[in-house]
């Protein structure tokens, strides 16, 4: 990308597409989900809306060519999300989920692995994948180098099989579209339960219709409403030596790349949802007087405020492009921009619909405007995909903390450590 932020063509029409599908087809989730109370109910209800996205190469955009896919850098995949999130961001959950999935396989399956696991996630079905990172009793403390802390889902080595046991949750698409349970799961455990995670945090990969996991609940979020979220058992779970990705002791590296290649795409799908609420808002201003003899928009304070909410748009669209070309011209291995554009979009976007609920006033708190909705989806983005405060914060602190830490590496395309 150059310094002038220009887009290629190339990225420029993968914007327009994303913005074209999210407005012929996103643009009916809502309507879809509306009439079911159950959030399971609210899940099966955008399968058809994910097959178009599937039908559209967004699935295959997660696949790299030589398995059969399309693979969008990381640029590519934020200017879609953005787009995309603008009108819907739980079709875009359900597609970042399966990516979540793949991606310690593409980053350290071997050959064989990529081949039996990525391959089918290029054709035409509506595959699922998901990662199960998150404990039942809280995931920030996932990766503590006390033995007894951290990560209790345990894999045993017995003959040729892992063994696992355990209990995760917020463990996104896991229940799959028929509740046999999600293509692929890609389960982060413990080894060895004596020594600390960078000894024994490993990832194991969990096919469809493998005994023994099961769907012990379904956690229902008050934003992200058709986005699966539930909590998964596994009881005596035995898949094949060959299902470990890497070895014991890798987890701790694939866990953190995994959660970095959704950082900048989860700042694009902020600033989709700040976009919205700053959309919703501006037309509210230009045409409603509020009973008086003005357009809301002419009074000076409401015209200041609109002018900081699309100052902020813009100043987290090119955070997020910029952690996203960093990520892709590091490879991958960006640590800072990364958990940085995740923190400060997300946190930025609850404050931005907040005051677009203030311009707009009560009817911004009911469901005659989409406002209190989008705020309902921010609220969400600062507590997962690895909280800001339980996992972003301290891997930047960590950074921090570390002798060798360059302050001016990101700002020069370099690795800060």
């Amino acid at each position: 990308m150059a310094i002038d932020f220009t887009l290629s063509e190339e990225e420029l029409g993968l914007r327009k597409q994303a913005r074209a599908f999210a407005d012929e087809v996103l643009s009916g989730v809502a309507d879809a989900i509306a009439p079911f109370a159950d959030p399971l109910d609210r899940f099966r209800a955008i399968r058809p809306f994910y097959e178009q996205m599937v039908a559209g190469g967004f699935l295959r955009g997660l696949v790299p060519a030589q398995y059969g896919g399309g693979r969008f850098t990381n640029l590519q995949f934020a200017l879609a999300c953005e787009e995309i999130a603008r009108v819907d961001v739980n079709v875009a959950s359900a597609l970042l989920g399966t990516g979540l999935g793949l991606h310690p396989i593409i980053v350290g399956g071997t050959e064989e692995q990529k081949e039996r696991f990525l391959r089918p996630f290029t054709g035409d079905q509506p595959r699922l994948g998901a990662i199960a990172f998150t404990e039942a009793a809280g995931g920030a403390n996932y990766d503590s180098p006390d033995p007894a802390a951290g990560t209790q889902t345990f894999a045993e080595l017995v003959g040729d099989e892992w063994v696992i046991n355990g209990k995760k949750a917020y463990t996104t698409n896991a229940s799959g579209w028929d509740d046999r349970g999600a293509d692929l799961i890609s389960v982060m455990v413990r080894t060895d339960m004596s020594r600390p995670s960078s000894e024994s945090l490993a990832v194991i990969v969990v096919e469809a219709g493998t005994p023994g996991v099961e769907i012990t609940g379904m956690i229902d979020t008050i934003g992200h409403l058709a986005t699966n979220s539930p909590v998964v058992e596994f009881n005596d779970v035995r898949v094949p030596v060959s299902n470990m990705i890497g070895s014991p002791g890798d987890g701790l590296e694939l866990i953190k790349a995994a959660f970095s290649w959704t950082c900048s795409s989860i700042g694009a799908a902020c600033v989709g949802r700040m976009r919205a609420a700053f959309d919703f808002a501006y037309e509210f201003t230009r045409t409603d007087h509020r009973s008086g003899p003005h357009p809301v928009l002419e009074y000076q304070n409401a015209g200041y405020m609109l002018a900081d909410i699309k100052t902020r748009i813009e100043a987290a669209r090119y955070f997020a492009w910029k952690a996203a070309d960093h990520y892709d011209k590091t490879g991958g291995k960006d640590r800072e921009l990364a958990n940085m554009v995740k923190i400060f979009n997300s946190e930025l976007s609850v404050q931005t619909v907040y005051d677009a609920m203030r311009l707009v006033g009560v009817e911004a708190y009911g469901d005659r405007t989409p406002i209190a909705s989008i705020m309902q989806d921010v609220l969400c983005f600062p507590v997962y995909d690895g909280g800001n405060m339980g996992v972003r914060r301290r891997a930047i602190h960590e950074m921090l903390l570390n002798p060798a830490f360059d302050p001016l590496a990101a700002g020069e395309n370099r690795l800060s450590l």
